[in-house]
């Protein structure tokens, strides 16, 4: 079951108006980038009462104060006050930051978020995280605030580029590397273009419900969410600042091998199970290369991570497949180890 906020539909139109027309908001801005609103606007738009349009760049590169800068000016030229609502029509990188101004904006006014990449649908817009990088750290600033309304709809992922549904496939075997294992063996068992990804969806979306459901404000269970993400985190950091892309979903592979052979090396996890993990991840997203002169840099990112406590790097590791342990204390030196391993794995 879902929250009553978050609704997965095929009538994204019809369900946004109806959702509209019983909320009565004195005015109305959508925000965008220039691929959703070449891409996706077109499909809600003529649901949408009399809106504003506010339009930004796309790219994790602009999830920063000077856009959001840009943002709340936006809002304020257009007179949004507190009873109004902002509609953020985007990926993970939109709906992050479009959220975190709509809950500072007058001290908090309403938001909608409809997500339009995998990565959004299945991870970034469902349990309240909001945020902006900075100083090209992950995530830096933010608040958790809860949606008015979670719209989904998997009809806007035809106009992703493979290698976005790539990156947003990588939270989709993180959810059911730490939920179920029967899930793990289906997704295992299929090549990225003949996944279920429907089903898939639903299986992301709610067990990440459920989780922050029991834990919103992340002090136990939701830590789970971040499999992957410490080293992953690092990794998607130093490239930021090198000024090298690297997609979310393709560090987060990395960070599962990385902190699935710690998980091993701990005894948490069969050299069986470690083997298929690491194999049929390789096989969908590659290798990442990773110089010897970068390990230490990256490694040293891991101390900045939020779920750091007391200066110890605070880590999930796998508790087998379809569980998983939090709070793991973990070393610098495991850490590069760990990525000494991912680099030594042939394709």
């Amino acid at each position: 079951m879902l929250p009553e906020n978050i609704l997965l539909t095929d009538k994204p139109g019809e369900d946004l108006q109806n959702f509209l027309s019983n909320k009565k908001y004195s005015s109305l801005a959508v925000l965008v980038d220039e691929n959703t609103h070449r891409d996706c606007l077109p499909i809600i738009e003529s649901s949408l009462p009399n809106y504003a349009i506010i339009q930004v760049k796309s790219g994790e590169s602009e999830k920063n104060i000077n856009t959001c800068l840009s943002i709340w000016q936006g809002m304020t030229s257009q007179a949004l006050d507190r009873h109004g609502c902002l509609v953020v029509l985007g990926g993970g990188v939109l709906g992050d930051m479009g959220g975190f101004c709509a809950a500072t904006y007058k001290r908090g006014i309403d938001f909608i978020l409809i997500p339009t990449t995998l990565l959004s649908q299945v991870d970034a817009s469902i349990g309240g995280k909001l945020g902006i990088d900075f100083d090209h750290l992950k995530n830096h600033i933010g608040v958790f605030q809860n949606p008015a309304l979670t719209l989904l709809y998997d009809g806007f992922l035809k106009s992703l580029p493979e290698a976005e549904l790539r990156s947003g496939f990588a939270e989709v075997i993180k959810h059911a590397l730490i939920s179920d294992r029967s899930v793990w063996k289906e997704i295992a068992s299929t090549n990225l273009k003949d996944q279920s990804i429907d089903k898939l969806i639903r299986h992301s979306v709610e067990f990440k419900a459920w989780v922050t459901t029991q834990d919103p404000k992340e002090t136990g269970l939701r830590k789970i969410l971040n499999a992957g993400h410490t080293i992953g985190h690092a990794l998607e950091s130093y490239r930021l600042a090198q000024g090298k892309r690297i997609l979310h979903g393709e560090a987060i592979a990395v960070g599962l091998i990385a902190e699935g052979y710690i998980s091993k090396k701990q005894g948490y996890l069969t050299d069986v199970d470690f083997k298929s993990i690491c194999t049929y991840i390789i096989s969908i997203y590659g290798k990442v290369n990773i110089g010897n002169n970068e390990l230490d840099s990256i490694a040293q990112l891991t101390l900045q991570d939020k779920k750091n406590k007391d200066n110890r790097i605070l880590c999930v590791l796998l508790d087998g497949i379809g569980k998983a342990r939090w709070d793991c204390e973990i070393s610098l030196e495991l850490v590069i180890e760990a990525l000494s391993f991912y680099q030594s794995v042939q394709i």
